[in-house]
């Protein structure tokens, strides 16, 4: 009798722990399966992926009445062309069949075969003649006179040629007026530099140059900004070089000290060359006031730098051959490779 006492005992003591478990666990709902935990943990997961990926935002949407209001967008604008407008030539090589066997340079003759227009000349054989359409002449110094420039104003001169140079020591012989030895000057190159070695004795004090360009002289004359700058120059100066000075703050006057003229070409009448090369527009306006009615026909035309090409233009004429371009830094380069195509 006490063994089964002992064993009702302990039945009841464990179905005693099983319903504190059941309530430790909390009442099932009805139809609930052992799949809920699983579908639970995953439906958890699902929402930590969500949190976790950004969603992107979409477009407002607007109504028609909103999107008629919004300008449509611009169109490039066509280059344009014509008078006053300068657009980049295109060139195409020489058409084949053709042959250039005459070349007329408008410039003065180098005075050696040193140079690239003999080689080409010689090598592809072109017969090659100079003649500058357009000369320099001095203002005589009564007419400088009514400039109102005084010379010994200034402490320093601006050159920007050798024309510049020759003419302004001329003008002082001329007006008997002596150059002080403090005169500082800046050249627009090393050979103008040198070339002042013609008039005063050469002293690194007092003469200063820069690369062959106006922008680069600008950087010894910031260094001497209180200077008062003499500037002789042509009548048909470069807006620029003036523009910088009064950009940068300088003080200058400029003299015009020669002018630019159109020679006489009439003994070229009857003459004929297959190519032109013309260097300034001053050269296309010497060619018309000499031959006003003429026509280009099959002649070509080589033109360098953008103001000359912008004057051929407006002159209604053709360009065949454009220098300085990306193959070709030279006329002589551009003119050689318009013969050969390459």
């Amino acid at each position: 009798m006490k063994k089964k006492t002992s064993n009702k005992k302990t039945a009841d003591a464990s179905a005693s722990k099983g319903k504190n478990k059941t309530e430790k666990a909390g009442p099932r709902v009805k139809g609930e399966s052992a799949n809920t935990t699983s579908k639970a943990k995953s439906a958890s997961s699902e929402k930590a992926t969500t949190k976790s990926t950004p969603l992107k935002k979409e477009a407002p949407v607007r109504d028609a009445a909103e999107s008629a209001k919004k300008p449509a967008p611009k169109k490039d604008k066509p280059v344009a062309s014509g008078p006053g407008v300068f657009t980049v030539p295109v060139t195409s090589p020489l058409p084949a069949g053709e042959k250039i066997r005459s070349i007329l340079i408008t410039q003065e003759n180098p005075g050696t075969d040193k140079n690239p227009y003999a080689d080409l000349a010689k090598k592809y054989k072109i017969k090659i003649d100079y003649r500058a359409f357009i000369h320099v002449e001095g203002v005589e110094a009564l007419d400088f006179r009514q400039q109102r420039v005084n010379i010994l104003d200034h402490t320093a001169v601006i050159f920007t040629s050798r024309n510049a140079v020759d003419h302004f020591f001329r003008i002082a012989r001329d007006m008997r007026i002596t150059i002080p030895d403090d005169m500082r000057y800046f050249c627009m190159s090393e050979a103008i530099a040198y070339y002042l070695q013609k008039y005063i004795q050469y002293r690194k004090r007092k003469i200063f140059f820069g690369q062959n360009t106006f922008q680069n002289l600008m950087d010894p004359i910031r260094k001497f900004k209180s200077e008062k700058y003499l500037l002789p120059c042509s009548d048909l100066l470069k807006p620029s070089i003036p523009e910088t000075l009064e950009k940068e703050g300088i003080q200058f006057t400029k003299a015009v000290m020669y002018k630019t003229v159109c020679s006489d070409l009439s003994d070229l009448a009857d003459v004929k060359y297959d190519m032109l090369v013309f260097f300034s527009p001053s050269d296309i306006e010497s060619l018309f006031k000499n031959f006003p009615d003429f026509k280009q026909n099959t002649t070509k035309i080589a033109i360098f730098g953008q103001t000359t090409a912008k004057a051929v233009q407006d002159a209604n004429l053709r360009i065949d051959v454009y220098a300085p371009n990306p193959k070709a830094p030279s006329m002589s380069m551009a003119i050689e490779q318009y013969i050969t195509g390459k």
